[in-house]
């Protein structure tokens, strides 16, 4: 059978059974065979082989480019005759190809000999902004040999003629509300998790947004108002809360975008999106990608009594009232110019914030990409032609205060700050372009990546980049015939493309699904580094890391590069003594609690950086905090530690390194091994006092300060998703923290223990108490499953050499056989314990998930509706987050334990302990110490 009658039946199976579109063709093979179909003017097929080499071929990279950008260029050359695609159409079908072997075929032709032929394909290479190295140096080259269109073309890029020319962005914009859920919106709502073997598939992903039902107002709000976009809500909350998810942003614009070419399927850009609270940070960037805007609303406000005081409901949260209605169906107006939203001629709302210049420049350009690829390119060409680049681009927004100190986040984006015109230090508010240290790619999110680094036209990563990984945590529970079918090529993909690889394409070294997290953690080897990760949990305990949508990764990996502004930062400290019977997740639970609680409900921490006092916790356990700073709607977090804490946990690092290496993971360029390099000359650099572990200056100015009194925490302390609240913006919110004693003995149906949130130190609680239990009772029973997930392959291996292994295993009803891989998620559980697969497992909800309606206490960070457990006809399912010794607990008891049993099973274990500093850890002010003036 040829691949081109696969293709017919795999299209007619796509149209019976999911009433599909046919799926675009990246495979060179198959478009060869298509083209010669086209060649031979009496094919029945050659009809449909022009549409479908037309339409539906994936452009970029792509193997399917390649041939497709070969065959218009010898039909622009008159080597090939298509009665339908004249050499004129040829060209335009090249300009939507974004790069690599289009703007090959496009250099081919405007430097060839033919003048007429040259001078076309210039006028179109001159639109073109995704060009790397080899393409600039064909140009370069050219012009230096005096050649005339080579020089036209620069000084074309040199004018930024490819932004300058197109559209502006229209100053009225008529958008009809489409409220999506009331409360917070979390990522999974827009592209569930357990949908994300399908991302790569757009059109195919797209079928999961919200509901069909759903999906089907948009579609009729659009056609009932065809002059307006149709704008997404989150009524009373935040959207696109939990997780960047490039393909909910994706999912948005296909139902309510536009296409971003008439020749490239299933890619649209520009949505609308809004909320109540507006939008959670790293979704906002996700948007910018696309050119679509995002709206903070601030539609409900909180109501105030004569006395101007807030008034509280019995629960004591504030009380909000209707500021305007954004019912489904309103017809508002964006004017982008006054950057006010009006329903008719009446204001709503000042969105200044959502029409920077930045913004404005993403919208215009189609996304985040072109302008940083195009101010590269103009850069590049006018250095090259010896003149000065005319400012066309909105300048680096440059904020600097005399006199004022620098946060520990300011000191980072100082010290890798790219094109700054200043040598004054720069404060919050400034928008600059940073080098990125490391960069993190996930196996869910991983294809969407590959796919934009493909449309990019990027061929391998950048040099300035230190360290990248791509994970297999995401899919490590169940090795299933969707992860079969993806994660090889995926590793495959990124393995060529320069990234350390979870798993070996060549099957050299054995497979590691460590969480991604926690290989970040170990590879970023410097505390003033900037990190980038497609996951919402990119949240180191060194450096400051930002959880990024798939694109951004790829942004990243290409360019070495990324975009923002410096955030606003909060402080928070710590005072009391940390109570014996207390684990750290207690004090990060409460930490939240007690903040929401000193600021009256506010959530000063929501798209601010958290500077933590850490102090004298290692980078292992400290990242139990910068972790759950995603669910406090941080944008980041950074752990100040003291010099001898830094030192200690960069040798950790190295150690874990190095194990990688004696793996056979490190690649061609040494990559591993250039980061332990850097470890030693950072560990080098604290030793000597020469530049000391990074602080905050004394002076440094914040948005609050939150003080933490370790006093008042006395009892397990459990995030609730509180799913009977009877107002549903309040359910999974992670904001509802609550004592153990409310619960009262609540049955338990199933624990797990695992995720990002674990280390070392709760694997060995586990063992801890498994001993206390069976020296007490002479055996261990367990009243409700017990799931355990290593977040890595090292703590299973250290946990075997010292012992702790041998005492989980004696009691697991089911230990994990990597030589014999589960192919089916489980779905019924037993009262026994199951020691997993280092990797995600059920906070990822994609593979393995508990009973529909169980209550699930867990360790894990993810409480949103129908993510580790789905509701049953009967019941709500709810997972309630807690500490690994109160899971553990709950499990032997199947309820949640008194506050005294709790005391009684952990007297005498080691728990995970904290001490704050003794005294504040900000340093006098000496910017050029700190910061070096080094920008690149």
């Amino acid at each position: 059978m040829s691949l081109y009658s696969e293709y017919l039946a795999e299209i007619e199976t796509r149209k019976t059974e999911l009433g599909l579109n046919p799926k675009p063709i990246d495979s060179a093979e198959l478009l060869s065979e298509i083209i010669a179909q086209i060649k031979d003017t009496t094919n029945e097929h050659r009809e449909d082989s022009l549409k479908f080499f037309i339409y539906n071929t994936l452009p970029g990279t792509t193997p399917a480019a390649g041939v497709k950008a070969q065959f218009l260029k010898e039909i622009v050359l008159g080597e090939e005759k298509v009665e339908e695609i004249t050499p004129e159409f040829a060209l335009e079908l090249l300009s939507h190809m974004k790069g690599g072997p289009s703007v090959e075929a496009l250099l081919d032709l405007a430097l060839s000999d033919d003048e007429s032929v040259a001078k076309s394909a210039a006028e179109v290479l001159k639109t073109q902004v995704y060009l790397y190295e080899a393409d600039t140096e064909r140009l370069e080259t050219a012009y230096k040999a005096g050649n005339a269109i080579a020089k036209d073309v620069l000084e074309s890029y040199a004018k930024a003629e490819f932004f300058t020319k197109l559209p502006d962005v229209p100053e009225k914009i008529e958008v009809v509300t489409y409220i999506a859920a009331e409360g917070d919106i979390s990522t999974d709502l827009l592209s569930p998790g357990n949908q994300a073997h399908s991302r790569a598939d757009r059109e195919l992903h797209g079928q999961c947004m919200i509901s069909p039902e759903a999906q089907q107002e948009i579609v009729e709000l659009g056609k009932k108002h065809p002059n307006a976009k149709v704008m997404l809500i989150a009524e009373k909350g935040t959207m696109g809360v939990g997780s960047s998810r490039m393909s909910g942003v994706n999912n948005v614009a296909l139902w309510a975008g536009e296409p971003t070419s008439p020749y490239i399927p299933f890619v649209n850009k520009a949505p609308i999106v809004a909320g109540t609270n507006g939008i959670a940070p790293i979704f906002l960037t996700t948007v910018d990608v696309t050119g679509g805007i995002g709206l903070d609303l601030k539609n409900w406000v909180k109501k105030t009594d004569e006395n101007g005081e807030i008034v509280r409901d019995a629960n004591g949260d504030p009380v909000l009232e209707e500021a305007y209605s954004v019912a489904t169906g309103t017809v508002l107006t964006i004017d982008t110019k006054a950057k006010k939203l009006y329903n008719g001629s009446e204001e709503l709302a000042d969105v200044s914030a959502s029409f920077t210049p930045q913004k404005m420049e993403f919208m215009k350009a189609g996304g985040s990409y072109a302008v940083v690829f195009g101010k590269q390119l103009q850069s590049f060409a006018a250095r090259t032609l010896g003149v000065e680049a005319p400012a066309v681009y909105a300048q680096s927004k440059e904020v600097s205060h005399e006199g004022q100190g620098l946060t520990a986040v300011e000191k980072i984006f100082n010290r890798n700050a790219v094109g700054v015109n200043s040598d004054s230090p720069l404060h919050a508010g400034s928008d600059v372009r940073v080098k990125v240290n490391i960069v993190g790619s996930q196996d869910t999110t991983g294809p969407m990546t590959c796919q934009e680094l493909e449309s990019m036209a990027a061929s391998t990563i950048s040099p300035t980049v230190d360290g990248a990984y791509q994970s297999g945590c995401h899919t490590a529970s169940v090795w299933d015939k969707k992860a079969q079918a993806n994660i090889p090529k995926l590793m495959s993909f990124m393995n060529n493309f320069g990234v350390i690889t979870a798993r070996d394409p060549k099957g050299v070294y054995h497979s590691m699904t460590d969480v991604i997290h926690k290989v970040l953690n170990d590879i970023t080897v410097d505390d003033r580094a900037i990190i980038i990760g497609g996951d919402s949990h990119t949240r180191m305990s060194k450096g400051v890391a930002f959880g990024a949508d798939s694109g951004t990764v790829a942004l990243a990996l290409a360019t070495g590069e990324a975009a923002m502004p410096i955030p606003e930062s909060v402080k928070v400290t710590f005072k009391g003594s940390m109570k014996e019977h207390m684990d750290f997740r207690d004090v990060v639970h409460a930490t939240q609690a007690q903040m929401l609680k000193q600021f009256s409900g506010e959530n000063v921490f929501q798209g601010r950086v958290i500077e933590v006092q850490i102090g004298t916790l290692l980078a292992d356990q400290a990242f139990t905090f910068t972790d759950w700073s995603a669910e406090m709607k941080a944008k980041a977090s950074i752990c100040i530690s003291d010099n001898e804490t830094m030192v200690a946990s960069l040798e950790l690092a190295k150690s874990r390194i190095q194990i990688m290496i004696d793996k056979g993971m490190d690649n061609e360029a040494n990559m591993l091994q250039g980061l332990i390099d850097l470890a030693d000359k950072r560990i080098a650099e604290i030793k000597s006092g020469e530049v000391p572990a990074l602080a905050p200056d004394d002076n440094a100015k914040y948005y609050a300060e939150v003080v933490i009194d370790l006093d008042q925490i006395d009892e397990p302390m459990i995030a609730d998703p509180d799913v009977n609240n009877e107002d549903v913006s309040k359910r999974y919110t992670h904001d509802v923290i609550r004592p153990v004693s409310y619960y009262d003995g609540k049955p338990v149906d199933l624990g797990f223990v695992g995720s990002c949130m674990v280390h070392k130190g709760d694997m060995q609680i586990i063992a801890q108490m498994l001993r206390n239990l069976e020296k007490l009772n002479g055996s261990v029973e367990f009243k409700a499953p017990l799931v355990v997930a290593p977040p890595t392959y090292n703590i299973v291996d250290e946990l075997k050499a010292e012992g702790d292994w041998e005492v989980l295993a004696k009691y697991a009803g089911f230990e994990f056989d990597d030589a014999k891989p589960k192919e089916a998620a489980r779905t019924k559980y037993d009262n026994i314990l199951y020691l997993e697969r280092p990797g995600c497992n059920l906070c990822m909800g994609n593979q393995e998930k508990a009973e529909p309606g169980d209550t699930v206490i867990a360790t894990s960070t993810r409480l949103f509706q129908g993510r580790v457990v789905a509701d049953s006809a009967e019941k709500k399912g709810e997972s309630l987050l807690g500490s690994t010794p109160l899971v553990v607990l709950s499990t032997v008891l199947g309820r949640f334990p008194t506050t005294e049993e709790y005391k009684q099973a952990v007297a005498g274990i080691d728990l995970t302990k904290f001490a704050p500093p003794s005294e504040d850890l900000a340093v006098k002010p000496k910017f050029e110490a700190d910061v070096a003036v080094k920008r690149v």
